[in-house]
């Protein structure tokens, strides 16, 4: 997971003021003037931490119909740009191999859901599988990781 800082600031007594904020949207300068105002208002301050789901897809491949190198590299460019354009993903072949009969590729996207990732992870690996079919590939194995 990765942690994003949040400034929240809380009225104390009777006062009815809330506000929250990125930390790093603001500027060194801007930051301190918020917290001596809030401070001289007799606000309390607190600190949060906004968490990130990240989702890793491996997808192992195994390509009959790849004779030579270019062969593969075909198939892979092809699966990687047809998931990048049709998802908001991040796509590479992990673990680059001599044997052009075989290809591992790695899928990440980042969210605050982990359900959303979890669909999108699903559709991601149907639209592989299908992808990686129409190329003469096969989908091997496949496995995600929630970090």
């Amino acid at each position: 997971m990765i942690g994003h800082e949040k400034l929240e600031i809380f009225g104390c007594g009777d006062q009815d003021f809330y506000k929250s904020l990125l930390i790093s949207q603001l500027g060194p300068s801007e930051e301190l003037r918020l917290l001596a105002g809030a401070e001289a208002h007799g606000f309390h301050l607190r600190y949060t931490l906004a968490l990130l789901m990240i989702a890793f897809l491996t997808l192992e491949l195994r390509i009959e119909a790849a004779h030579s190198l270019k062969d593969k590299r075909q198939v892979t460019r092809s699966l990687k740009d047809r998931l990048r354009s049709s998802f908001n993903v991040a796509v590479a072949e992990l673990e680059p191999s001599l044997l052009w009969n075989q290809a591992t590729i790695g899928v990440v996207s980042v969210s605050h859901s982990r359900d959303y990732l979890d669909g999108l992870m699903k559709n991601v690996e149907r639209a592989a599988t299908r992808i990686a079919n129409n190329t003469g590939a096969d989908v091997t194995d496949s496995f995600v990781e929630f970090l």
